[in-house]
Parts: structure tokens; C-alpha cells; sequence
């Protein structure tokens, strides 16, 4: 890994809170494989916790505000904001997925932009494509890769299905004023090409904290968009983005001449045995289950008919452990979902059951992402298993909070945005685990199994 990073300064150079941990995850990765440290904690680290990390240039806090509600916001991200403006680092990050999932009522990025306004007063730069991941935005429009085809984000065919928060306009400036109240602009890509993007800034008043939305489209405006974010303004800043936000960075600094050629990351090595978790509804791990299935997995769905009572959904998940230990005991490897693609009847039933219901969308979330991460708990500790992987964004937050560990490091590279990670564990049993989480869009179709079998 890189030590030295020229004029850059020295201790941290970002801190993020990211509002999922599979997106959280890629952050990681963004940085991790240009050569800068990067440790991410899966819950507010005490200080004590921080200083075993001490040559750590980014430090990352993954969360779950993504499944959240505005009032939840209020009530978590002053503090965690708080804490990571403490690290000193110069941009304090609010890392949210590249495909911007929000909405007023769930996942709000503009509630937290205006929290994040409130702690870091002044202009706030956004980036949200990801070239690695297939987004771009162009002239504010929000495209994304899907089975080899870029769609406009509102066309797209997961997000404009979302079942948490559907994408109803690709024009991020339109889709966040519904959320916020801050004055919103977009730096376009024409602009970044130009070499504009300074003298837009200083049109606009300092006194006022406003969000510049910016344009990514190649490696041009990757490396222009990482100078606005260092460059604009001073002290500490605050700054809304995907994992582009790192990918940025790293393009401007290397250009700058201030990064060293990065280390090679390990490849993924096979393992006898493997376990899976998985709460997307994404089409494409639809097929990454399909595709397991045919190749030593065994798929093991739960039965969300049972959700609602609590003594029956208990059986359930016992059901779950169990079948996945007999699984491993005949050579297979489980695979627990909640569902099959979007169109899986499951969906549609799970919605009708709680449409009249007082169990909001949050809540259920919660519960079938806890679920899962108890059945995950439960076959490491009864199976001594050393790998697993996470599957969907909302659902692996939840999940991994369960399985006593409270901080990751990238370990090897499996797809752009769902690494390969090493578990930091007070617990010697947990302590050194392998975990892959990914949201329910990343990786191809062989992902599952390329995490066991190796690259």
C-alpha cells in the first residue's frame, strides 16, 4: 500500500457515513485499490477502537440511514456527522448509492443535507456517477448500466421498480428538491471540460449553503470533478456522493502527481464452503441465485407469509438454520433469500399484506434484514464457516450488525462495488472472516459463485 502521499496532509483524508453497508463497502473498495487505507466501521467508533487503526487515510462508518425516516435523521446523524468531523479529515462525506436511492419519506438525502448544511456550513459539492459501477449523469440526468444497456434512471428497469423508493426522475436536481430546501446546481459536464467550474462557483453567494450537482461522463470529467470536490472551499467540507466521490479524488490527486502507482490487490482465492444471505428483489440476483443453483448451491427461500407472526416466523428462521447445516454437512452451499426477482409473487404479497398494516416499509425491512443476519449469525457459529456474502442493500445493513463484528477492511477484489472483505472482531471467532457484501444490482451473474470458487 502507498505510505506516502506527497503534499497531501497528513492523518485522514476523508471520513464518510455511509447510508447503507454494501455501498458503504464500495466506498472501501474506491480507495482501498488506488493504494489509501481505508478502514469502515459498522458502527460509531470509539475513539480508543480508532487509534488501532492509526495509518488509515479514510475511515468509514457504514449505516443504515438508507432504509430510514426523516425523524430518525434528526434524531442519529447530528451526532455521527459530529463524530466524524473529529477525525480532522477535510472532506466529511455523506455516502449514499449511485443509483441515488431516496425519497421525502425513506432514505432522505436532502434531510441529511440539510443536517450535514447545519454542521458544514458552505457550498456542497455531489457527485453520484460511478464509471466503475455503469452510472453517469449527464447534464443532471442520472443514467445506470443494466444486462449491458445504459437507461435513464426513471426507465431503468430495477430503480424505476424500486420497492422501498422507485425512481420517478432522472434529473437529480428535480428528484432532490423534493427533499431539500437548499438551492441546488448542476456543474455539467461541458462545463468540468472546459475548466469553468471556478468561475460558477464564485458567481454563487458564499453566504449561502447551496449543493452543486456534478456531471460525470469519462475519465476527463472524473478527474475535474475530484479537483471541484478538493478545491472548493475551505477547512472541513461537506460533501453528498457515491463511491465516486473516492474514485474522483484518487483521478485529481494522482494526476496532481501526489499518489504512487497502487498496490495489486490479492485475487480470490476458492473455499470448500460458503454461505449466502440475500434480501434483493433485483433482477439481477434473480439470476446470480438461478445461477448458483445449477452450480452446488442450495437455495433456501423464507417463507415471508410467516412474517407476521412472530412464534411462526421464529420456526421459520430455526427452519432456515437447519436445512442450511444439512446443506453444508452434503456438500452444498445454502443460499437463504426472501425472493426471486421483482416479479416473484412474494413481493406482491408482502406489499398487499402490509398495505392496511401499521408495519411501515422501514420496519419490515429492519425485520427481514435482522432475520437474515440471525440465520447468517447462527450457521457461522454452528458450522465454523470462514466466508459468507451478503446480498441487497437495505436488507445487508440490518444483517451484518448481527454477526458480531465491527469493522472491515478490503480484502480482495470479487466486482466493482461488492469487494471481498476482512472482518475486525473483538470476538477470536469472528475475528479474521471473510464477508462479501453486495447490493442487489452488483457483481455478474456468477457472483455467488465466483465468491467461492475464486477468480
Amino acid at each position: 500500500m502507498n505510505s506516502a502521499l506527497g503534499s497531501l496532509p497528513l492523518g485522514p483524508l476523508v471520513s464518510f457515513y455511509g447510508d447503507d453497508f454494501t455501498g458503504s463497502s464500495a466506498a472501501m473498495e474506491a480507495f482501498a485499490w488506488q493504494g489509501i487505507k481505508t478502514v469502515l466501521f459498522l458502527d460509531v467508533p470509539s475513539e480508543e477502537r480508532l487509534a488501532e487503526f492509526p495509518e488509515y487515510r479514510c475511515i468509514g462508518i457504514a449505516g443504515i440511514a438508507r432504509s430510514k425516516s426523516p425523524s430518525w435523521m434528526d434524531t442519529n446523524l447530528p451526532a455521527i456527522f459530529e463524530r466524524l468531523a473529529q477525525t480532522g479529515a477535510p472532506v466529511v462525506q455523506y455516502k449514499v448509492c449511485s443509483t441515488f436511492d431516496s425519497s421525502p419519506q425513506t432514505g432522505s438525502i436532502g434531510k441529511a443535507a440539510d443536517i450535514g448544511a447545519e454542521r458544514f456550513p458552505g457550498r456542497i459539492p455531489m457527485l453520484v456517477g460511478d464509471l466503475g459501477m455503469g452510472r453517469m449523469q449527464v447534464f443532471g440526468h442520472l443514467f445506470a448500466q443494466a444486462d449491458g444497456d445504459y437507461y435513464r434512471l426513471d426507465r431503468h428497469p430495477t430503480m424505476a421498480n424500486h420497492p422501498a423508493t422507485p425512481m420517478r426522475e432522472a434529473d437529480l436536481t428535480r428528484h432532490l428538491a423534493l427533499q431539500t430546501s437548499l438551492p441546488i446546481t448542476n456543474i455539467n459536464f461541458l462545463q468540468l471540460k472546459r475548466g469553468d467550474t471556478e468561475e460558477i462557483i464564485r458567481r454563487q453567494s458564499p453566504d449561502t449553503s447551496q449543493i452543486y450537482a456534478i456531471d460525470l461522463l469519462d475519465e476527463e470529467t472524473l478527474r475535474a470533478a475530484g479537483q471541484v470536490i478538493w478545491t472548493m472551499g475551505k477547512g472541513q467540507k461537506f460533501v453528498i456522493g457515491s463511491q465516486g466521490v473516492q474514485a474522483a479524488l484518487a483521478a485529481y490527486w494522482r494526476s496532481e502527481g501526489l499518489l504512487t502507482d497502487p498496490s495489486v490487490e490479492p485475487r480470490v482465492r476458492g473455499v470448500n464452503r460458503i454461505a449466502v444471505v440475500s434480501g434483493s428483489v433485483s433482477p439481477m440476483t434473480a439470476a446470480q441465485i438461478e445461477h448458483a443453483t445449477s452450480h452446488g448451491f442450495e437455495a433456501i427461500r423464507l417463507d415471508l407469509s410467516q412474517l407476521s407472526d412472530p412464534h411462526a416466523w421464529d420456526a421459520e428462521l430455526d427452519r432456515a438454520v437447519t436445512r442450511s447445516r444439512a446443506a453444508l454437512s452434503e456438500g452444498r452451499d445454502p443460499l437463504v433469500f426472501t425472493a426471486r426477482g421483482p416479479d416473484d409473487p412474494a413481493v406482491s404479497q408482502l406489499k398487499d399484506k402490509f398495505q392496511h398494516d401499521s408495519k411501515s416499509a422501514e420496519t419490515v425491512n429492519d425485520l427481514l434484514g435482522s432475520s437474515l443476519g440471525k440465520v447468517l449469525d447462527r450457521v457461522i457459529s454452528e458450522t465454523g464457516l470462514n466466508r459468507v456474502v451478503l446480498s441487497g442493500g437495505d436488507t445487508s445493513s440490518h444483517a451484518a450488525l448481527r454477526l458480531k463484528i465491527d469493522a472491515l477492511t478490503s480484502f480482495a477484489k470479487l466486482a466493482p462495488g461488492g469487494p471481498l472483505c476482512l472482518a475486525h472482531s473483538a470476538e477470536s471467532s469472528r475475528n479474521g472472516i471473510e464477508i462479501a457484501m453486495k447490493g442487489g444490482q452488483v457483481g455478474a451473474v456468477d457472483y455467488f459463485v465466483a465468491a467461492r470458487d475464486g477468480q
